[in-house]
This record gives C-alpha cells, structure tokens and sequence, in this order.
C-alpha cells in the first residue's frame, strides 16, 4: 500500500496520471521521460543517475524535464546527468565535466567550460554560445 501511494503521489507530481495504465509503446518521448524519472524514484534514493534524458524529445519536453530536474535538486536529491546536449545541460547543473577518450579532461562550473580553452578545443567548439 505504501507503495502504492507512493507510485500515485509520483504520478501526481509529473502530471502523468492518465497515461497510468497506457503501455509504454504508446508514451510520447516526453511521457517516456517523465514515467522514467518518477519509477526511478518510488524507492526514494539518494542519487539519481539520468542518461541522455535530453535526447529525443521536443523543446517542450526538455523544459518539462529541466523543471524536474531543478525542482529535485531543490528537495535534496543529488543528481548525475549525461548528455550531449550541452545547452540544456548546462543550464541547470551546479558542475559539469568534460570526459574526452575516457578521461575527464576539464571540470568547473558552467562559466568556467564555456570559457575553457581546452572544453573548447576538444568538445564545445570556438562558436558555442549558450
């Protein structure tokens, strides 16, 4: 039962109740994105680890899953983010790092990677702006 209401109260706070009982082939990438995130938190943990939770979904799904993003950090929950789009990652960590051939080759906030030299070289380019 504590489960349960668990599982509703997520839910809830994704604003996905309708689609509770659809099959996951019938999910938008943005529902996918949402259901994924709430499952991963049913059993309360402490990290979250997201992979590629930007990639395939439309603008308004990647605003979707910031906010959730942010508003976890807000309750506490530490959170581990990779990704290849730079722009909305970048948006709303606290750190990033820059792993290039396996190694992490450049870490800092986000106004210290975009204004790396070697983030620059190896992954962001000389025209990236955010």
């Amino acid at each position: 039962a504590e489960r349960r209401n668990r599982c509703d109260q997520l839910l809830h706070q994704f604003g996905i109740e309708r689609i509770a009982k659809n099959t996951a082939l019938t999910l938008s990438g943005g529902e996918k994105r949402r259901l994924t995130i709430a499952r991963s938190l049913v059993t309360q943990p402490k990290l979250l680890m997201l992979d590629e939770p930007f990639s395939g979904v439309d603008p308004i799904a990647v605003y979707d899953v910031q906010q959730i993003i942010v508003n976890l950090r807000k309750s506490g929950l530490a959170i581990m983010i990779t990704d290849h789009n730079v722009r909305e990652t970048l948006s709303i960590v606290d750190r990033a790092y820059l792993i290039f051939d396996g190694r992490v080759e450049s870490e800092g906030t986000k106004d210290f990677l975009i204004n790396d030299p070697i983030s620059r070289q190896l992954y962001l380019g000389e025209r990236f702006k955010m």
